[in-house]
């Protein structure tokens, strides 16, 4: 049976391959279109496993909300250019729709969730691979759930974060999040900091107040001062409000007669060791390679 330019069309319109990818599985199937689909997601598959090594540190944050709670995911790429592709972003967003509506934050169990009625989040992401020519990966799931207002604010695609208040309004709530976004907080306030984090800066503080050579009362005092200081930096509700520096985030919820009971913020890539590219050494290798 001959393979039609139409044939093609369906297939590819059916699958998102190549235009040549299609031409060969139908060929190969003998223009039978459901196998030569299912040929094209076998080698998707095989495709998508073999580029699962590479790292993947570019992608986008979205959040997704529903009431009471809201779902913030970072969905990974190996490179800015596909993070920007249509597929790749309709994708991320899909995820965040799909991870609201399962309720799981594992990201293995959230592999075989419905993504688009039609397929798995894994299928997807295969096609995904497959169409764009790069490792994709879900990185992480984390939700925010509240009784109160629930906020969150994007900076671009790259820092997400969501909060919840108790108390406030809404419009609290998302400059409270703007501001986690801006600042990043190790937490909300000092019952929040770990002991060990605590410990080590202490520990540092001594050493350097102890340098100096003044007497032990006075070096606890700097130690006392450093640590406070120390404790408003990384702290939410201690540190100047991006909006208003002149005002503290804690004494912001205090006039609005609001607290934070939790808050999420996810930047692309943190964390992830990103193979740093020298395109020079690249080049000038396949050029002594060529010769």
């Amino acid at each position: 049976m001959s393979v039609t330019a139409s044939m093609v069309k369906e297939l590819r319109e059916r699958t998102g391959a190549g235009m040549m990818e299609c031409k060969k599985a139908l060929m190969a199937t003998s223009g039978d279109l459901d196998a030569a689909a299912e040929e094209l997601r076998k080698s998707g598959q095989a495709k998508a496993d073999k580029k699962s090594s590479r790292v993947a540190a570019d992608g986008r944050v979205v959040v997704s909300k529903n009431g009471a709670r809201a779902v913030i995911v970072e969905v990974n790429s190996e490179t800015d250019f596909v993070a920007k592709d249509e597929n790749f972003i309709a994708f991320a967003e899909a995820v965040a729709t799909a991870a609201l509506a399962s309720g799981t934050s594992d990201v293995a169990a959230f592999a075989s969730e419905a993504i688009d009625g039609a397929n798995t989040v894994e299928e997807a992401r295969t096609e995904l691979v497959t169409k764009v020519g790069e490792n994709i990966s879900v990185r992480r799931i984390s939700f925010v759930d509240g009784s109160g207002p629930i906020g969150f604010y994007t900076h671009g695609a790259r820092i997400g974060a969501v909060v919840a208040l108790d108390g406030g309004d809404e419009s609290l709530a998302r400059d409270i999040a703007m501001h986690i976004a801006a600042t990043n907080p190790l937490c909300v306030d000092e019952s929040g900091v770990p002991a060990e984090t605590l410990d080590t800066e202490r520990r540092i503080f001594s050493e350097q107040a102890e340098a100096s050579g003044k007497p032990a009362e006075i070096i606890e005092k700097m130690v006392t001062g450093r640590i406070a200081k120390f404790l408003k930096e990384i702290t939410l509700v201690g540190q100047p409000f991006v909006k208003d520096p002149d005002v503290s985030v804690g004494k912001l919820l205090k006039d609005a007669g609001a607290s934070v009971s939790a808050f999420v913020r996810f930047e692309v890539g943190e964390g992830i060791e990103k193979k740093e590219d020298n395109f020079v050494e690249e080049v000038m290798a396949q050029v002594k390679g060529a010769g």
